[in-house]
């Protein structure tokens, strides 16, 4: 939804002079040389061909900047190892060079192009911005992913699916799935001024009802909002500084009320505890987890960090974006992403701040995989391209577990759905403006 996608940033490119059309000849001269070595030696003769992405997008960009002097930057984002994008890396600058770029400091240059190495569930996709004066031009190339390959890849056990639910070209600030078979049948989808109700007949989303969200003063710029289902009625909408409730019955209407009560950061129904939204966990496993709200700045896009109730002895935390929790046996992980930028990690004793280049939006799921409970976190390489990917903190260090899943536009909403186990994601696209929800799960791989 904010800054913040794939993997962290390399600090420094290392430019590899061996030249490229060499590097297959060298591994079977190291792998002759070293007979007995030569099993494991096989993974370099193994190991994939970027030569022809990295001639691809060259040329592109030199399409757009023509020769001369440009800066340069190239960052990973994608599970590459840091020696594979390092060698990527040392391939578009040998490309580029061959088109005749050369690579001098910013206030030198008469183009800055920065370069994101990244990667959806299908392909490795890597993304040029190229800003020539005013204007900004992005080129894009792919190399799909080869199975049977040997690759010197991290390995990843999870991987993360995002499932299609609606789209729409009006603004969306979340979706609520109220009914569903192997698939959602009936949603509500949140907009600036009303909760409109679908249902899925014959295979197409027939509009029910309108409700409409009655509000007096404007809503701020960066809008943002929530869906959540009702203890005794079907829905609650959340907006700065109102508050919506659905009534219950036939005759479905919406009763709003301007209010500065909480947002839930739990899914269910207010005050249910998390035996009331996650009713499959054993509780006796768990921690009590209470139904910890946030109040939300009304005139603003965040959270003022108040808490209700609190988290231990903090009943405020820095200023956030997005919530999650992770529960540890004796205790509750919660993490604030912070309008800073950092992630606060707060057990109720201590709040231990940390950046870890993870975006503004952030969620737990509930799952059958690894530790049982991961973290989504978003993050953002080129302006409106951002993905997510799964991560596990054993002993509050973040570990990826996944690889980074691609949106190919801005994530605006992330909230973790009432049974735990998925999330709602919603993104707008930077070049139409239309918006679309996903359903989001994490699945084990095995």
């Amino acid at each position: 939804m904010h800054a913040a996608v794939y993997n962290s940033v390399i600090p420094k490119v290392i430019l590899n002079t061996v030249k490229r059309s060499s590097r297959p000849v060298f591994c079977l001269c190291v792998a002759l040389c070293f007979f007995p070595l030569l099993p494991g030696l096989v993974m370099c003769s193994l190991a994939a061909d970027w030569s022809v992405p990295e001639q691809q997008l060259a040329r592109k960009i030199v399409a757009v900047t023509g020769p001369g002097a440009v800066a340069l930057t190239v960052e990973n984002r994608s599970s590459l190892s840091k020696r594979e994008s390092e060698i990527v890396s040392a391939g578009l600058h040998s490309a580029l060079e061959t088109l005749g770029l050369r690579f001098v400091k910013p206030e030198q240059a008469a183009a800055t192009v920065a370069i994101s190495l990244s990667e959806n569930l299908n392909a490795y996709v890597w993304v040029a911005e190229i800003r020539l004066g005013d204007k900004v031009s992005i080129e894009m190339v792919s190399k799909p992913h080869v199975d049977g390959v040997v690759s010197t890849r991290d390995s990843v056990p999870l991987s993360i699916r995002k499932i299609p639910v609606w789209a729409q070209e009006e603004q969306v600030l979340d979706v609520l799935v109220l009914e569903e078979n192997t698939a959602p049948t009936h949603i509500a989808v949140l907009g600036p001024e009303d909760v409109s109700l679908y249902r899925l007949q014959g295979g197409k989303w027939q509009r029910e009802q309108a409700l409409g969200v009655a509000h007096t003063r404007p809503w701020p710029r960066d809008l943002r909002g929530r869906l959540i289902p009702g203890k005794d009625h079907l829905l609650d909408a959340y907006l700065p500084g109102v508050i919506c409730h659905s009534t219950n019955g036939a005759s479905l209407t919406l009763s709003c009320q301007e209010s500065d009560d909480p947002w839930p950061l739990v899914a269910g129904s207010a005050g249910g505890g998390v035996s009331a939204n996650f009713p499959s966990l054993v509780a006796s496993t768990l921690p009590a987890i209470p139904q910890v709200g946030g109040f939300f700045a009304s005139t603003r896009n965040f959270f003022t960090g108040a808490l209700a109730p609190g988290v231990g002895k903090f009943a405020t935390v820095p200023k956030f974006y997005s919530a999650a929790f992770l529960p540890r046996g004796r205790y509750v992980l919660w993490l604030f992403a912070a309008v800073d930028g950092q992630i606060h990690m707060v057990d109720g004793v201590s709040d231990q701040p940390a950046r870890l280049n993870w975006g503004s939006d952030v969620a737990s799921l509930r799952t059958a995989c690894g530790a049982g409970w991961q973290v989504l976190a978003t993050s953002s390489g080129v302006p409106g391209s951002d993905s997510m990917r799964a991560y596990e903190l054993p002993d509050r260090d973040a570990v990826p577990v996944s690889a980074a899943l691609d949106f190919g536009a801005t994530v605006t909403a992330l909230w973790t759905e009432a049974k735990g186990d998925t999330a709602i994601a919603v993104t707008r696209n930077g070049e139409t403006g239309s918006y679309e929800a996903f359903r989001v799960a994490v699945a084990c791989n095995l």
